[in-house]
């Protein structure tokens, strides 16, 4: 403890410390946050490549609708061009949308940055356009409800986008960095989704969901998967100002740390059970 802090009364000192641990946790819970969000996604990532793209280069797209039933259609070359715009541009996002939040690279490679930001960006603008697309001319599965929750998803993610680059552009950089961590939210929105079913088949049996995604949970589902997602990170950027009370910032780290929870133990049981075997057959062949 150095002298200036020795002279200040106990109560200021001991808010001292409790709002520089409060910092430093949140910082911390942050980073193991994205670390965990980076191998996730990685893995998913993967994933996308060894199902999607295999099964396109196989010439057998028909496997796409094991998934989700109605996404390839033999003689409707619009809307699948538009999902397969969407996959395509979803897991360059969802590989390089972490890297954008390394501090380090940022800070010691502003090029790099800058031209991974450029691609990230364009790769969310084209996911958000092939997903409406696709439901603009074919619909989803599941109706109404499903085409407002995924089409409001992919207008979020192309305002997103734009705001992302615009801030950037105009060198309001705390404004930029905060709509590119709501961009980076919506961005594993797709990840989410399926990691949530995973856990809600697991613990449930399926309870609330139907083949054609009318049950009352996947009525849940075409909101939950990204609007929760902008209420954490709308708590981290206000969190993260200094002046931010100490409070919130212990709030916003336990926040953190339970969502890192949820995604390493929902990671480890996909990799294994789904997306593990997937791949390692991707690869072997």
């Amino acid at each position: 403890m150095n002298q200036a802090t020795q002279k200040l009364p106990p109560a200021t000192t001991n808010y001292t410390l409790f709002h520089n641990f409060s910092a430093v946790a949140l910082r911390w819970s942050a980073r193991l946050l994205v670390a965990t969000v980076w191998l996730s996604a990685a893995l998913f990532g993967l994933y996308i490549l060894a199902f999607y793209a295999a099964a396109l280069y196989e010439g057998n797209t028909n496997r796409w609708n094991e998934v989700l039933p109605g996404l390839y259609e033999k003689n409707s070359v619009a809307t699948t061009s538009g999902i397969g715009l969407h996959f395509a541009a979803g897991g360059i996002i969802l590989v390089l949308g972490s890297i954008q939040l390394i501090d380090k690279v940022r800070v010691r490679f502003p090029v790099w940055h800058r031209w991974i930001g450029l691609i990230y960006v364009s790769a969310s603008i084209l996911a958000a356009v092939g997903g409406l697309i696709f439901i603009l001319l074919k619909g989803t599965i599941g109706g109404f409800i499903m085409d407002l929750g995924f089409g409001l998803y992919g207008v979020l993610m192309f305002v997103a986008a734009l705001a992302t680059y615009r801030h950037a552009v105009t060198k309001s950089f705390e404004k930029h960095r905060a709509w590119a961590l709501r961009l980076y939210a919506l961005a594993i929105g797709s990840w989410l989704y399926r990691m949530d079913y995973g856990f809600w088949l697991l613990l449930t049996d399926g309870l609330g969901h139907t083949r054609q995604f009318t049950g009352l949970f996947d009525q849940v589902m075409f909101f939950f998967f990204y609007l929760p997602n902008l209420v954490v990170v709308e708590a981290f950027i206000r969190a993260r100002r200094y002046k931010a009370p100490a409070g919130l910032k212990l709030l916003t780290c336990f926040i953190l740390l339970g969502a890192a929870g949820f995604l390493v133990i929902g990671t480890y049981y996909f990799t294994i059970y789904y997306w593990g075997p997937a791949i390692v057959k991707w690869l072997s062949f």
